[in-house]
């Protein structure tokens, strides 16, 4: 019974490194496709988060009946649990993603990005990528190592997002009122994307350690 429990157990862990996996590939795309007006490529994000969304189902009502059934104390509740969080929240980072491909897909054939933003984007999209790419990482391996890292990415997309409202700011914005939106939208979407992923790293942290250092910015 206890072989058949851990093999559960494992499985979870294993379908989040799946959603993980689909959240790294949903963000690098949509970000192709915002720079770059690629229209068909907005569109795969945008129907490939049905897959995400149906992962984080499954997952969740396999973790409901291990709890029912299984009743797991200890380090066994904290894995299920947490597995629920983390499904969660990798369901919202596609969703993320999600939007970014969206907008792209709503400007077409025009960019969503004033020439004056860009740079700021273009290392928005390479920072959330690295985000995305360290989460899989953690969710496989549980390397705090790779969780700090996922932290200090997160600072720079907080530092870049604070960037894009100095440039809508300033008296030399020439945007129009759809990119000022867009614009506001977009840094917002990365910007979350960062929390969220820093929630899934602080869990694997309290997975491995027992010490939980809350789950990220007052994520929604």
């Amino acid at each position: 019974m206890r072989e058949i429990f851990e093999a559960e157990l494992k499985q979870l862990g294993d379908d989040l490194v799946a959603m993980s996996r689909r959240v790294e590939h949903a963000i690098g795309a949509a970000g192709e496709a915002l720079l770059h007006q690629d229209l068909a490529l907005a569109e795969s994000v945008i129907a490939d988060d049905l897959a995400i969304d149906a992962l984080e189902r499954d997952l969740d009502e396999r973790c409901v009946l291990l709890l029912a059934q299984q009743q797991p104390v200890a380090t066994d509740l904290r894995v299920v649990v947490s597995a629920l969080r983390m499904s969660a929240t990798l369901e919202r980072m596609g969703d993320l993603a999600r939007h970014v491909a969206q907008v792209a897909r709503g400007r077409y054939p025009h960019a969503a990005i004033d020439p004056a933003l860009t740079g700021v984007f273009t290392e928005m999209n390479e920072a959330a990528r690295r985000v995305a790419q360290r989460t899989t990482h953690v969710l496989s391996s549980h390397d705090l190592t790779e969780a700090e890292g996922i932290e200090r990415d997160d600072d720079l997309l907080d530092s870049l997002h604070e960037e894009t409202f100095r440039v809508l700011l300033s008296p030399t914005w020439a945007g129009t009122a759809q990119q000022t939106v867009d614009v506001t939208l977009l840094g917002r979407y990365y910007e979350r994307f960062g929390d969220h992923a820093v929630s899934v790293a602080r869990r694997i942290v309290y997975l491995v350690t027992g010490e939980f250092a809350g789950d990220g910015s007052g994520i929604r």
